[in-house]
């Protein structure tokens, strides 16, 4: 075959690939329980779950939800991209599935807020209060061991 020829194929394979290959949707599904929720991914605003959205990139995601009522929910979370959108899988995938959608979903659970004991806040506040005093007496002491000795000390 000739060089002409290898380039011709190659450069019309090239083209056929692009032309025929189909776009690719991803979307992301976010539920909570209870429903509701005020959903942030990457500082964005996205909206009350169940919401659903469409992403570009494959990474880690910030994703904050906030309802009234309940714990602030924060968590970072990977979504790995899946083998068939790795290359060369996905030259293939999209000429034998080229309008597919990748569908994932994240599902939440949100904790009642739960008012905490104001007894119980002061008397974990004087107990670390104790420790660190105890802990600055330890490294006072040792401080003190580790000083030399002047002549008029002996």
């Amino acid at each position: 075959m000739s060089k002409s020829l290898r380039l011709r194929t190659l450069l019309i394979f090239t083209v056929t690939t692009v032309l025929l290959s189909g776009c690719v949707e991803r979307e992301l599904t976010i539920n909570t329980k209870p429903q509701g929720g005020l959903v942030i991914i990457n500082d964005e605003e996205i909206g009350v779950s169940p919401v659903t959205v469409n992403f570009k990139w494959y990474g880690t995601y910030r994703v904050r939800i906030e309802k009234e009522g309940y714990n602030s929910l924060r968590k970072n979370i990977e979504l790995k991209r899946p083998l068939h959108d790795l290359f060369p899988f996905d030259i293939f995938e999209n000429l034998f599935n080229p309008n597919r959608v990748d569908s994932y979903s994240w599902n939440f659970k949100l904790d009642t807020y739960q008012k905490p004991d104001r007894k119980l806040l002061i008397d974990k506040a004087k107990l670390a209060n104790e420790q660190m005093q105890l802990e600055l007496m330890d490294a006072k002491y040792k401080v003190e061991q580790n000083k030399p000795q002047t002549k008029e000390e002996n």
